[in-house]
């Protein structure tokens, strides 16, 4: 059993410090998470998580000495993906629609990765022990990898541009509410680990309701200024993939 959990509302309600030693899971549903798990399911080599749209850019160069850093050899076929405020970036071959990421596209590549919020709230978890990535679209491989656990569970909730934002908060419940379940004993941590619980079990008594939660959370109504709506839908969808992307923080890839 791990010794406790705790939920993260914002990166920036925590200390770098405070994941040391423990499991992270980095949560930004819409879209971040879900699309990395996307692109892996399509058969992407790795997903680079970059900071900036100036360092995804550097890396694609060809010839670029930063290739090294990242163990990506001169032939490695690269593509840039990500946004910025929602929508694509300028130069960039993809956006962060799951769907845009098809085997057609990224099977075999390496993708370049880079987002306004969930980027960033992966590597502010750079100090726990282990970092992965959870969406609604693997929900049980990530509540299988965590009920195996032997230290502190941390999960990240991304949030929309510095504010919290309720499909982060929602998932973050349903994984409390699934490992309670599955051990009754659990310690949750903070107050912000109960405050997720009690906000899923609000929104999941039927689909309609899940549904509803996910189009007036935060995120979702920014997506749908966008004409986004579809990509709210596929980020409701759950357990399409059975397995959890893993960050591996030396080569700063994101695996299966």
């Amino acid at each position: 059993m791990p010794p406790n959990i705790n939920v993260h509302l914002l990166p920036a309600l925590f200390s770098p410090k405070e994941v040391l030693g423990g499991t992270a899971v980095i949560i930004d549903i819409l879209r971040a998470s879900t699309t990395i798990c996307h692109a892996l399911d399509a058969g992407a080599s790795q997903v680079i998580p970059c900071l900036t749209v100036e360092e995804a850019r550097e890396i694609s160069t060809v010839g670029s000495a930063v290739r090294t850093k990242f163990n990506l050899d001169a032939n490695e076929q690269l593509l840039l993906g990500g946004e910025r405020g929602g929508v694509k970036i300028d130069r960039f071959d993809l956006t962060n629609t799951p769907t845009e990421y098809t085997s057609e596209r990224v099977s075999g590549k390496t993708v370049l990765f880079t987002t306004t919020n969930g980027t960033k709230a992966l590597h502010h978890a750079a100090q726990a022990e282990e970092v992965v990535i959870g969406a609604f679209v693997n929900l049980s491989a990530v509540v299988t990898c965590l009920e195996n656990q032997n230290r502190p569970i941390h999960l990240v909730c991304a949030g929309t541009n510095g504010a919290i934002s309720g499909e982060d908060v929602l998932f973050a419940g349903a994984v409390v509410a699934r490992l309670l379940e599955k051990q009754p004993n659990l310690e949750l941590k903070n107050d912000s680990t109960r405050l997720a619980l009690d906000f899923w079990r609000s929104n999941s008594q039927n689909e309609a309701v899940f549904r509803q939660a996910m189009l007036d959370s935060q995120g979702g109504r920014n997506l749908q200024k966008l004409g986004l709506t579809a990509d709210i839908e596929r980020a409701g969808d759950r357990d399409l993939f059975d397995f959890v992307p893993t960050w591996n923080k030396q080569t700063n890839a994101i695996s299966q």
